[in-house]
């Protein structure tokens, strides 16, 4: 049997974990695999695009597990009723090829994303870093912010988006966490000034500049999380020029990344090396670092894995036979062999004459040799 864990259990593994502890929890997990990178049989996402979006499928996998996320990025979705993001996930034995896991990951991409971020803010981004501003302020944005608020100390989140019932939303959302002042801001350049951090999520599928050289100040980590596709950027080239760039997995990154502007040669480093202590991550206080992000399969990996143990824990999660029970392993074709049709049989058809003719038979009738007629009934 293959366990379905749907978003009403993710919702129960954070109620019964809390939200800034699996975020946490999670962070750490993706770091620890992200630790044991050269396990794993990697390749870029698969994508296929269209003038409205794209559907990817993202595989990855060790010696243990295989997995694979189905994603689409759709930035119109909204107005269908549809978030701009939906996938799901599945954790395969890699010993027999068996799905063991087929769980939602709309809710996990959210939490995985953020816990990412948060990963790759703790080895570069300056000690001490209490300002962010996150720029983008949609469905991803609440856990971005928790992300940092809970795993790095952000004590005040400058925020801006091009749609103010967006911002409106998120502050909404997070009123009254505490230790965390909430400024909604008038511009992008207003929400980045003074800034630590800055967290770049936006939707639209184009070639966007949200973040310009002008607005860079001595110290400052980028977040850039929006830019996850080609034709798709968040930051200017000379943004990248001027900072030290890090990404998930180059290949992919260099296709879909703001680092699809650069030229084949732009140095950048794979974060893997810098938390296994090959290359160094921040290195002078005033450095401007980028986390070119663009999400990569192993964090859906770590995901599912945690998700698994934790829904093991509580007993969530539901069996659901996604593949044949066979009591022979070679004769799959017996599952096709007829079954007991069970249902009550059918009339069969008449034509109309034989009906008339069938009614008939059942009614009285006269007789003319005693002109006698049967009794009426009452």
């Amino acid at each position: 049997m293959t366990t379905l864990i749907t978003p009403a259990d993710i919702a129960r593994l954070v109620a019964a974990h809390g939200l800034p502890a699996l975020l946490l929890r999670l962070a750490d997990a993706i770091a620890a695999d992200f630790r044991r990178w050269p396990a794993f049989d990697k390749v870029p996402r698969v994508a296929s695009h269209s003038q409205v979006g794209v559907i990817e499928l993202m595989p990855v996998a060790d010696a243990e597990h295989y997995s694979f996320k189905y994603v689409n990025g759709h930035p119109g979705n909204g107005a269908a009723g549809l978030p701009t993001v939906m996938a799901f996930g599945v954790l395969a034995d890699v010993a027999t090829g068996a799905p063991v896991l087929l769980s939602e990951l709309t809710l996990t991409t959210a939490l995985r994303t953020a816990a990412t971020s948060l990963m790759a803010a703790r080895v570069l981004a300056r000690p001490g870093a209490r300002t962010m501003a996150l720029i983008g302020n949609g469905a991803q944005a609440e856990f971005q912010a928790l992300a940092f608020h809970h795993g790095l100390g952000v004590r005040e989140l400058r925020l801006f988006d091009v749609d103010p019932a967006a911002t409106a939303k998120l502050v909404r959302n997070l009123q009254g966490v505490p230790g965390l002042v909430l400024t909604p801001c008038a511009s992008t350049a207003d929400a980045v000034r003074g800034a630590d951090i800055v967290t770049t999520i936006t939707a639209d599928k184009r070639s966007a500049v949200i973040i310009e050289p002008a607005m860079l100040e001595a110290g400052m980590h980028l977040n850039a999380v929006g830019g996850d596709c080609p034709g798709k950027t968040e930051l200017h080239p000379a943004v990248l020029d001027a900072a030290s760039v890090f990404v998930e997995y180059e290949p992919q990154t260099r296709i879909e990344g703001d680092l699809q502007q650069m030229p084949a040669g732009f140095a950048v480093t794979e974060l893997w090396r810098v938390l296994t202590g090959q290359a160094p991550g921040r290195r002078r206080a005033d450095e401007i670092t980028v986390f070119d992000s663009v999400g990569f399969a192993l964090e859906d990996f770590s995901a599912l894995r945690l998700v698994q143990q934790l829904a093991a824990e509580l007993g969530l999660g539901r069996p659901l036979q996604l593949i044949p029970a066979l009591a022979d392993p070679k004769d799959l074709f017996s599952q096709l062999q007829p079954v007991p049709d069970l249902r009550p049989p059918r009339c069969a058809a008449y034509s109309t004459a034989a009906i008339a003719a069938a009614v008939r038979s059942t009614l009285p009738v006269f007789s003319p040799a005693t002109q006698m007629r049967p009794e009426r009934t009452r």
